[in-house]
């Protein structure tokens, strides 16, 4: 699947649950708590949780929720953009022309 059919598929699966009528306001703390969801997976396979109430997480398991919480992160960056209908190919393009002039890059 490339990025215009998942952003699109993003849209109708959230849409379709009721969960597109929340504001960019709104949807930004969304994507905050995921972001702090992600950044807990990090810590998790970085440097660990060291909490007697959590057991230790299998390679596997703790790289299978940093997946899922980069889908998360994505997921609501999708929708922000869809809010204000900006492609997310557009994103991509912007953002690599920003850094390639600002670096000088050519690639």
């Amino acid at each position: 699947m490339n990025i215009t059919e998942f952003q699109k598929w993003v849209g109708d699966f959230y849409q379709e649950r009721g969960w597109t009528e929340y504001g960019p306001f709104i949807r930004v703390g969304f994507l905050m708590e995921e972001a702090g969801e992600l950044a807990r997976a990090v810590r998790t396979i970085e440097i660990g949780r060291d909490r007697p109430d959590e057991g230790e997480k299998l390679a596997g398991e703790a790289r299978q929720e940093l997946v899922e919480e980069l889908g998360d992160v994505l997921g609501n960056l999708i929708l922000l953009a869809n809010q204000y209908e900006v492609p997310f190919e557009e994103i991509l393009e912007a953002h690599r022309e920003k850094l390639q002039k600002r670096y000088q890059l050519h690639r």
